[in-house]
């Protein structure tokens, strides 16, 4: 079992993405933390019992050092047991309890791996190995190691929860309730369960519930700085920013690990700016990059850092894109006022998603514009520019989003610029030409989906069955701008509408990004929720209509898109009421 577990964590190793953005996410706060006082008491015990004399004082002072958050002498006192006896599994344990506490998860996950093939009996082994894909995550290898260990623990309702959260984040909520169901009426008093709960309703866009659920986790355990933080993220999606961002708060001051403070500083920078304290906002920011921070990026960039105080004016400048694609779209808005900085004597050089060079070239062409690169490697996300060559030419280096602290503090700091990004005139002309053959009426590009739709993602996007008063409106060709398939989408609105999308020929709409942005620039207008065609139209100055989330972060505490002034942006009273939001787009669409 323990082979052919390795086996099926190794391919999913290899399967892992790049970055994506970064995000503070709900924290479902696994059970079983093997650096928790009762976990490393047992350890103790364990090695207790070793008939090696040799290894056991190594073993024993590596506990300690645990203990005393001191992840480095621990692992290399495992590492000097293991010399002494490679097939101790107790020291591939402690170094595996080490390497994750030091956030090497890929050096921890190969020594629990090596803990349980030398201990396959030792069940505990498998529960942390399992909190440990999750955490890299492994989903289905996380829910078949917990399913091992509730093998042998039948009971264990920390087990239960973790069960519940890799079924949750595999898309099967009303599983994971019920499993979360039993368990609590077996363990009422347990606070893990009632925050695993208010996790999944969370997704479900049940706020209400979910409060109420965080709130009896609370009450049963007041330090449970997950269950805070999470009630607080919950808070927000009700509208309710002062009692969320206090939970936010409060949860930093509890919380016992590094990654989880960095967590809940991006999650508090978010409650900042959506109060229209942006300035604090993106400070806290900053967050993202910590190496502590277990989902950071690491900028592989000898230079040194730019910080906002920092004169610009005659120096040379690499600045480094980040996040996800929309988001280097979004916050290139600054980029015109960088080059201002630099001045006639400065020189900037852009580093960017390999889709949006030839876009950005053009439309910064003082600037030299390159491709990065992001690999993963030992469990964490490294980004690197080759093309840029010589890096000592640079007198400074930043990351895009950094920026923002000097040149978006305050509301006013956005221009009135409608765009930013410049489409290509000629191919604009040619999708001009090509659109005038397409049904008669206005053209309208239609979005209603990201392709990065994880559990926590879906509920910001409306099922495309409650467009359907959108797509009824007369007058209009709708145009499918949504990269990915469609066909279903497509072909329901056909039959269940009567409603022709139209699809423009000759583009691949996910990879040719300079050809997409002159076609959004062809359009009369666009509509849909926040995804990289969306920022695109926008950043070129198209008419774009936004579909945003009550606590969108990224209307900067406004009813508007600052980064966009000719967007129009619609906005639900609650996430999940997209009925009436629908019914007013139709009504503007019907009216202008």
């Amino acid at each position: 079992m323990a082979q052919r577990t390795s086996a099926r964590l190794s391919a999913s190793a290899l399967a892992l993405s790049a970055a994506d953005a970064v995000q503070a996410a709900p924290a479902g706060d696994l059970a079983g933390d093997a650096t928790s006082p009762t976990a490393l008491a047992k350890l103790e015990r364990a090695i207790g019992d070793l008939n090696a004399l040799r290894v056991e004082p190594l073993l024993r002072r590596g506990v300690a050092a645990i203990r005393d958050e001191d992840p480095k002498t621990a692992s290399d006192l495992a590492l000097n047991a293991l010399n002494l006896d490679p097939r101790s599994g107790l020291a591939w344990y402690v170094l595996a309890v080490a390497r994750e506490k030091a956030g090497d998860f890929a050096s921890s996950l190969k020594a629990y791996e090596s803990a349980l093939a030398l201990m396959p009996d030792e069940s505990e082994v498998a529960n942390d190995l399992g909190r440990l894909a999750f955490r890299m995550g492994m989903k289905e290898v996380a829910e078949q190691l917990f399913r091992r260990y509730l093998a042998s623990h039948p009971d264990s309702y920390g087990a239960m929860s973790n069960l519940a959260c890799a079924v949750r984040d595999l898309h099967r909520p009303e599983e994971a309730i019920e499993i979360l169901r039993a368990a609590i009426m077996g363990c009422p008093g347990d606070p893990t369960l009632w925050n695993t709960l208010g996790t999944v309703v969370s997704e479900q866009s049940d706020f209400a519930n979910a409060v109420t659920f965080f709130t009896e986790a609370l009450r049963l355990d007041p330090s449970f700085a997950h269950a805070m933080y999470n009630r607080g993220n919950a808070r927000l999606e009700c509208g309710e920013t002062e009692a969320a961002l206090a939970d936010c708060e409060a949860a930093m001051l509890i919380a016992r690990s590094p990654d989880s403070r960095l967590m809940m500083q991006l999650a508090r920078s978010t409650l900042k700016i959506v109060q229209g304290r942006i300035g604090e906002g993106w400070e806290d920011y900053e967050a993202r990059l910590d190496p502590l921070f277990a989902n950071s990026t690491l900028f592989l960039v000898d230079r040194p850092r730019w910080a906002p105080d920092a004169d610009l004016e005659g120096k040379s400048l690499l600045v480094m894109g980040e996040q996800g694609l929309g988001d280097e779209v979004l916050f290139a808005n600054l980029l015109p006022d960088v080059l201002e900085a630099l001045g006639p004597r400065g020189r900037l050089a852009i580093a960017v998603e390999p889709r949006l060079v030839d876009l950005f070239q053009r439309s910064f062409p003082d600037a030299e514009v390159f491709p990065h690169a992001t690999y993963r490697q030992n469990g964490r996300n490294f980004r690197v520019a080759p093309a840029v060559g010589d890096l000592g030419r640079f007198d400074l280096w930043t990351p895009l989003a950094s920026l923002l602290r000097r040149f978006r503090s305050r509301l006013e700091d956005f221009p009135d610029r409608q765009g930013f990004l410049t489409a290509d005139p000629a191919r604009v002309a040619h999708w001009r030409r090509t659109l005038a053959a397409a049904p008669a009426g206005r053209k309208v590009g239609l979005l209603w989906k990201s392709m990065k739709l994880d559990t926590a993602r879906t509920r910001y996007y409306s099922p495309f069955q409650l467009w359907a008063p959108v797509l009824k409106t007369p007058g209009v060709t709708f145009v499918n701008v949504q990269y990915g398939d469609c066909s279903a989408e497509i072909a329901w609105a056909a039959r269940e509408l009567g409603v022709e999308v139209w699809t423009p020929p000759g583009i691949d709409l996910k990879q040719d990004l300079d050809e997409l942005a002159a076609l959004t620039c062809a359009l009369d207008l666009s509509i849909g929720f926040a995804n990289a065609t969306s920022n695109i139209a926008a950043a070129c100055g198209a008419p774009s209509w936004f579909i945003s989330a009550p606590g969108a972060w990224t209307r900067v505490g406004t009813d508007r898109m600052p980064w966009y002034p000719q967007a129009r942006v619609f906005t639900p009273r609650r996430l999940g009421q997209w009925e009436p939001t629908m019914a007013e787009i139709a009504a503007a669409l019907t009216e202008t």
